[in-house]
């Protein structure tokens, strides 16, 4: 949408030019730059990697072990349990990051005024 709005602001006064199609913008080294849409295309492919390298690990671990944490007990499989475990640690991580960003963000507004 950008590339529109400049090439409206520099179209030349020439009504009988013939319309060429723009060239791709190139980074300095000669690259095609990054954009939020390939970004996000190549995060979901690891994450669908991600996810194969998951349901193997979790068929290859099908044995059931005996797990206890604080009053309850119960045995369910490793593969299941090590998901969890880790699920766990995820949650705990995004919960100290936020409460960090926030701290953050209210110094920075502090700082602003």
């Amino acid at each position: 949408m950008s590339n529109d709005l400049d090439r409206a602001r520099n179209a030349t006064a020439e009504p009988t030019a013939p319309a060429r199609p723009a060239p791709i913008a190139t980074s300095p080294a000669g690259r095609v730059p990054r954009t939020r849409t390939s970004t996000a295309w190549f995060g979901i492919c690891i994450a669908a990697l991600l996810f194969v390298v998951l349901i193997v690990f979790m068929l290859q671990n099908t044995a059931s072990v005996e797990v206890s944490f604080l009053w309850m007990h119960g045995s369910l499989p490793l593969a299941l349990a090590l998901l969890v475990a880790a699920v766990g640690a995820a949650l705990l991580t995004m919960v100290i990051g936020a409460a960090r960003i926030t701290q953050l963000r209210r110094l920075s507004r502090r700082q602003r005024q």
